[in-house]
């Protein structure tokens, strides 16, 4: 029965990985893969993390499902962590917390509960955006469109983007990143975040937030603002949070669907579909994610450790965007380039032609996706002057 399947071509990126390991250029740079890299190249298990689970492994005493919507203490974390301490979409019950397996498993469940419970309403999404976006919300059945965000000039297209958003039918859903945009590291700035939102409210648009990279833009609490500003001035909103980056947690799957709902009772009806559309997917979530951003979150000791890391890890990032641009100032290229600097998160649409990265990688060893699309975790002070050179040869 299966003669007649045919072979499809394999993720893109998983096959840059396979081609940057064959490759035998001592000086080869991997810019590709999605996941944070320290000086060394590593992923590192973060200091908070490891004590964490040194205190799990001590104290734990069962491993029992723990239900279709996870751990309660997970939720009781990441919702403030989200939606800011003292929120007052806390404090009216507004919102519930479903633990899902990473952030990928809460937009599966958001697209689920949109073609079941919201039947006819359309998804749009901003051109480009995270590639599995474009495979998720189609799987569950619903149509997907496409809004402007980056211009043929390699800048946010924020004119483009808010003409779109106000032809967009009443009702249908709007995806917005909320900040580290994926894959162009454009953000939003506060105050399109409110235009956004008089445009989402006058049409009637429900926003599900993407809020994959929470701290790795400006900070936890400004990286928060599009989401939190959405929550408290409108009656619904959908956010999708995941604790793989800043935690540094990629395989343990750890991500949350938040609903927000127009009063708690209304929330409570949400959250009890939400807890059947888990169980037809997956039926509960993995526990020792979640078990891990509990444990570090109820203790300021290791919450403290672990908001110095992450303040590490994005300063770095940051700093790398400033040097690469710098470095590419002997080539005359800094201006050109000077948008990486503006950019924030993992990620940089450099503005490098598909012609261009075939042959950085063919010539020089430096692997990215077509787009152009650079994870600069991948940069370094020691591989900087190779990548500006290189860049200046294809230019």
């Amino acid at each position: 029965m299966f003669e007649h399947i045919e072979r499809v071509p394999g993720d893109a990126i998983l096959g840059l990985i396979e081609a940057f390991k064959k490759d035998t250029n001592p000086q080869k740079v991997d810019l590709g893969v999605g996941v944070y890299r320290d000086a060394q190249g590593n992923t590192p298990v973060m200091r908070a993390v490891k004590e964490a689970e040194a205190l799990l492994l001590k104290n734990e005493t069962t491993k029992t499902y723990i239900g279709s919507h996870g751990d309660p203490g997970y939720g009781e974390v990441v919702l403030p962590m989200v939606l800011g301490e003292g929120s007052p979409v806390l404090e009216a019950g507004r919102a519930s917390a479903t633990q899902s397996p990473g952030g990928t498993g809460a937009l599966r469940l958001a697209a689920d509960f949109i073609a079941h419970h919201l039947p006819g309403k359309d998804i749009w999404v901003s051109d480009p955006t995270w590639p599995n976006h474009l495979g998720i919300f189609p799987a569950a059945g619903l149509t997907l469109h496409k809004y402007p965000y980056v211009d043929a000039e390699n800048r946010l297209d924020f004119a483009g983007m808010l003409a779109a958003l106000e032809e967009i039918p009443h009702g249908d859903v709007v995806l917005l990143h909320a900040c580290c945009h994926n894959p162009t590291g454009f953000d939003l700035s506060r105050e399109q975040w409110q235009q956004v939102l008089e445009v989402v409210r006058e049409r009637g648009l429900l926003p599900l937030v993407d809020f994959a990279y929470q701290g790795f833009g400006e900070g936890l609490d400004e990286d928060a603002y599009g989401v939190r500003l959405l929550a408290e001035h409108l009656d619904e909103v959908i956010i999708t949070s995941s604790c793989s980056k800043n935690f540094g947690i990629y395989c343990e799957r750890t991500g949350c669907l938040i609903m927000v709902a127009k009063h708690a009772e209304q929330m409570e009806n949400v959250r009890s579909q939400v807890a059947i559309v888990a169980r037809e997917n997956y039926s509960n979530p993995p526990a020792h994610g979640g078990a891990i951003v509990r444990e570090i979150l109820h203790s300021a000791e290791l919450a403290a450790i672990w908001r110095e890391e992450l303040t590490e890890m994005r300063d770095r990032i940051n700093t790398l965007r400033r040097d690469f641009v710098e470095a590419l100032a002997p080539y005359g290229l800094d201006q050109k380039y000077a948008c990486v600097a503006e950019q924030r998160g993992m990620f940089s649409y450099t503005g490098l032609q598909p012609e261009q990265v075939d042959r950085l990688r063919d010539e020089f060893g430096i692997y990215m996706v077509r787009s152009g699309r650079a994870n600069v975790a991948g940069f370094s002070h020691d591989n900087l002057p190779y990548l500006a050179k290189a860049i200046a040869a294809v230019n």
